[in-house]
């Protein structure tokens, strides 16, 4: 248990270090983002997994609140609406249940976030790419080395790590910094709820 516990500290402690030489990616995010919603574009999440349930957390917080009340912003996750996923998955197949919400709901004034902790969701992959094709921004959430999706994405943000968990808390704590960021920019600052 002991041991456990001093991993995932250590792990934390090193993944905030390198979050730290990644900063002016972050800043560039949050711009988009910012930049974006004051165009009345949308923040569009996806992922599979721990991710597609992180996409849908962090979503939920710019159309809700993270910290402020404040007016709703314009966010969604791909992945809440299992009639679309398992029409889109028998249709078309798996690789494809993302790229034709993609085409359905987007413009060139969003930003697409793509998550993956390995870069190479075929699913992801496709959607970024269908994405690039509308003119929208994209950005990546990525683990490891950052796959395939580096290359492709914007601007990708690469938890360098290998443990889905620890990419997983530390997409979260990205999430959670650029929401902060987009409240502060959009509404300044105000009474903490």
């Amino acid at each position: 248990m002991e041991k456990i516990i001093k991993i995932a500290i250590d792990f934390h402690r090193q993944a905030l270090l390198s979050l730290e030489d990644q900063t002016e990616k972050l800043k560039e995010i949050a711009n988009l983002f910012i930049s974006s919603l004051k165009k009345k574009g949308k923040i569009i999440f996806f992922g599979n997994g721990g991710s597609c349930a992180d996409a849908q957390h962090l979503a939920a917080e710019l159309v809700g609140r993270f910290k402020r009340n404040r007016a709703s912003l314009a966010a969604l996750a791909l992945s809440t609406n299992p009639c679309i996923l398992t029409a889109l998955g028998n249709d078309y197949g798996f690789e494809e249940v993302f790229s034709k919400q993609i085409e359905a709901l987007v413009d060139s004034k969003d930003v697409v976030v793509g998550i993956s902790t390995s870069g190479v969701s075929k699913n992801v992959i496709e959607a970024i790419k269908k994405a690039k094709e509308i003119g929208a921004y994209t950005v990546g959430l990525l683990g490891r080395d950052g796959g395939e999706l580096k290359d492709l994405v914007d601007i990708a943000l690469i938890v360098k790590a290998y443990e889905v968990p620890r990419i997983q808390e530390m997409h979260i704590l990205i999430g959670h910094i650029l929401c902060e960021i987009v409240e502060e920019a959009l509404f300044g600052e105000g009474k903490e709820t």
